[in-house]
């Protein structure tokens, strides 16, 4: 029997690490194996050239940002048009190696994979008005493995930037849009709504057990 794969997108600052991490110990808890993995540091083709790039060429600051220490980051808030292209083909390559990584993960012995990130947050990144980049994303949809929940963790941008000030509260705004022009284009992902980190948790398991007794998957456990 395969893994549950559990998938975990949204904005930065919108809860992704705190809600893997409480559902992970609920699963634990049960007696399930879980299995976490990331999506850049697992899947993700070439990170150290993708970092070195912008950190080069655009001046990205390193780090991640925390209250009161801000980090002025200038990677996929560049909207140049040559970098668009390149996305395309970049994230060709990762959705191909994400193919690759799961099913490597569903031999791992795991009852649970869970995601942190998912192809869906790069492909939040292109211009979803375009035709060509719709196709493209059908595209990779119907090409990688579907998760059998994509969390998508909806947060207020301003509590989000408060979390982790990484990019202008305009693009942030941008990219909840696009996050959910997404879901509306590929109609698999549910949406957490914007709710207190601790109010969050008790959603996101309940969701996550519904699924497993509707599919009848670790009903034992």
């Amino acid at each position: 029997m395969r893994p549950l794969l559990i998938s975990f997108s949204g904005l930065d600052g919108s809860g992704k690490s705190t809600q893997i991490a409480a559902l992970r110990a609920h699963l634990e808890e049960r007696g399930l194996r879980v299995q976490t993995l990331a999506f850049w540091d697992d899947v993700v083709v070439g990170t150290r050239w993708r970092e070195g790039f912008v950190h080069k060429v655009y001046k990205s600051e390193k780090g991640i940002g925390a209250p009161g220490k801000p980090v002025a980051r200038r990677d996929k808030n560049v909207r140049k048009w040559y970098l668009t292209i390149a996305r395309h083909a970049l994230y060709a390559l990762d959705a191909a190696n994400l193919c690759l990584v799961a099913g490597h993960a569903s031999r791992s012995g795991a009852d649970v994979v869970i995601m942190d990130r998912y192809i869906y947050d790069e492909l939040a990144n292109l211009p979803l008005r375009n035709p060509l980049t719709r196709w493209f994303v059908q595209a990779v949809h119907a090409l990688v493995p579907r998760p059998d929940i994509a969390y998508l963790l909806d947060v207020d941008v301003e509590a989000a930037r408060a979390r982790k000030p990484e990019y202008p509260e305009d693009f942030m705004r941008e990219c909840r849009r696009a996050y959910f022009d997404l879901e509306r284009t590929l109609a698999t992902m549910t949406v957490i709504p914007p709710l207190p980190l601790r109010e969050a948790t008790p959603e996101v398991i309940r969701v996550t057990q519904e699924r497993m007794r509707n599919d009848e998957v670790l009903v034992a456990a």
